[in-house]
């Protein structure tokens, strides 16, 4: 594992018990998920979780797709769950799916109706949702729940051979409709649905539903501990009843975490799937929402998103957090890797009108002045350059260090230049500088005549590169628990943070114009920025903001 040993949590101090006390001769836990979108941040904590706490113990963890519901999976989806977990850096012990398991989950339903313990009922699903009661009221019997153990073997017998339709019958557990707990009211266990499915193909019209599947899957792995999030305590007491009336040789059991989820973005899969559909993002890995495929296109690392997680630890309550926390580790993380250099995004011609026409100079550059060893670089310099426009101001404000009208500043890496002469279109806008320079300050002599008080960036005008900058801000504005309910309403599009995307067309320098799909650089004075994985071509180089230098995100 590369991290330190997993801070302490209730998760491991159960398994510590568990192994201690002989309850369990080793760990096993699984990730478990459903193939019907990509994943995010929460499902990257859950990986984190099961993964390290497992391998802690000298464990091991299956990656099992729960592919119940044929309607909403596809294979795509499989491919990138599994490429995400790798990108993550683990690798686990067995791959499985719930649909190698129909036939055994078939045989364990057929147990429960010898036992009197299920039933098929005919009453349509939206019968059963009205029967089902309330927090405060019973449910209603069905009319079909006393029936006889042989007319409910052959009727599940017939609709596994397909000879109804689709809604027509389900088969339910039989509990106990007047339960305090709803999931206990005689919840449904199969139904019928006549799709193909991914894996099995055409074998299966009626699959199982996944609060039924997940308790005789983790049994049928041996798994240990079923670390779900809070969501599913509700139903824990039917996860320990499927497992026992079933007669499930090995009894598995459930622990529940809260969920982590970050403010200023949505998480939810269909919400997420709306905003692509809808045009507001460009695919599942759109940089501005945290799916891990997003987060990795916008240049997150699979260490600051893994210490991140460790940092905010586990606990047995939901919580939310302020993206600028998982931003640190980010930048804590790419302060010693990123190569730095210079892009300006956007460009203000300068020429410098005592220095040699047709001259190019090469100057010397650290390549992360916090890493010696990563050595230097050579960059260009000449008569004409780019600087960023909020790097001349006409009329300085008080305090103001950088270009004016008279003021001199330094050239990261190269002089001191003098602004001498301001160059306007018609409409009044500054389009060119004309600068001075001194030879005598070039960077790395050791001149100490004078100091100045900026220091600014720039590029070779002749040699830059023309380069795309997409600068990223919040999703949308932060959502209490109450609103993230709500997310998938008709507001949905109208919470669009319009700033959360902006397109910015500048330069960089020439050294870094062969850059590949997620390279990672820091550009000086911007941030942290990662080639477009989706878009950037070598003619067009497209660069990301990864995190800026400092947070501009407020509370």
């Amino acid at each position: 594992m590369d991290n330190k040993s997993a801070a302490s949590n209730f998760i491991k101090t159960i398994m510590m018990d568990d192994l201690k006390e002989g309850r369990v001769s080793t760990v096993k836990t699984r990730f478990p998920p459903e193939p019907n979108g990509y994943l995010h941040i929460g499902h990257a904590r859950a990986i984190t979780i099961n993964f390290e706490l497992a391998d802690e113990f000298g464990g091991t963890t299956n990656l099992r797709f729960d592919d119940t519901n044929p309607v909403k999976e596809d294979v795509e989806f499989v491919k990138s769950i599994q490429e995400d977990i790798k990108w993550l850096g683990f690798e686990w012990d067995g791959l499985h799916f719930a649909s190698d398991y129909f036939e055994e989950m078939y045989n364990r339903a057929i147990v429960l109706i010898k036992k009197g313990l299920a039933y098929v009922d005919d009453q349509s699903a939206d019968a059963i949702r009205e029967t089902r009661g309330s927090l405060t009221q019973p449910g209603t019997e069905s009319p079909y729940r006393n029936r006889t153990v042989e007319e409910n073997l052959d009727l599940f017998t017939r609709m596994r051979a397909g000879e109804f339709k689709d809604g027509e019958r389900v088969l339910r557990a039989k509990i106990d409709m007047a339960s305090p707990n709803i999931n206990m009211r005689d919840p449904v266990i199969f139904r019928i649905s006549h799709t193909h499915h991914h894996n099995t193909g055409d074998k299966w019209c009626i699959y199982p539903m996944y609060a039924y599947a997940h308790p005789l899957e983790d049994s049928i792995e041996g798994v240990t501990h079923s670390l779900c999030s809070l969501e599913f305590e509700d139903q824990r007491p039917f996860y320990d009843w499927v497992i026992r009336e079933t007669e499930m040789p090995h009894v598995s059991r459930q622990y529940e975490f809260g969920k982590l989820k970050i403010a200023g973005t949505i998480m939810g899969k269909r919400y997420i799937k709306r905003l692509v559909e809808s045009g507001v993002l460009d695919g599942w890995n759109d940089p501005r929402v945290f799916t891990i495929s997003g987060m990795r296109r916008r240049g997150f690392t699979p260490e600051g998103i893994k210490s991140f997680i460790r940092e905010a630890g586990v606990s047995k309550s939901n919580g939310t957090v302020d993206p600028r926390m998982l931003e640190h580790f980010i930048r804590e993380d790419l302060k010693l890797k990123a190569p730095r250099t210079m892009g300006v995004l956007r460009p203000l011609k300068v020429v410098i009108t005592n220095y040699p026409e047709g001259q190019v100079e090469m100057l010397d550059a650290e390549v992360n002045a916090e890493v010696p060893e990563m050595g230097m670089r050579k960059i260009p310099f000449s008569r004409e350059i780019y600087i960023e426009q909020d790097d001349f101001m006409e009329n300085p404000v008080p305090k103001y260090h950088r270009l004016f009208p008279g003021n001199e500043v330094r050239l990261k890496h190269a002089y001191f230049i003098k602004c001498e002469e301001v160059v306007k279109d018609e409409a009044g806008n500054v389009v060119e500088l004309r600068c001075t320079y001194d030879p005598e300050t070039k960077s790395g002599t050791g001149f100490t005549g004078r100091k100045v008080k900026g220091t600014i960036h720039w590029v070779e005008a002749t040699t830059a590169v023309p380069t795309e900058f997409r600068l990223y801000d919040q999703l949308v504005a932060e959502k209490t628990d109450e609103e993230e309910e709500e997310e998938g309403g008709d507001d949905l599009l109208s919470g669009i943070n319009p700033k959360s995307l902006e397109i910015v067309q500048g330069f960089i320098d020439p050294g870094i114009k062969d850059v590949q799909p997620e390279d990672k650089f820091q550009f000086f004075r911007h941030g942290y920025f990662c080639v477009d994985s989706q878009n950037s071509t070598p003619e067009k180089p497209v660069f990301n903001l990864t995190v800026s230098l400092k947070s501009s995100f407020s509370v």
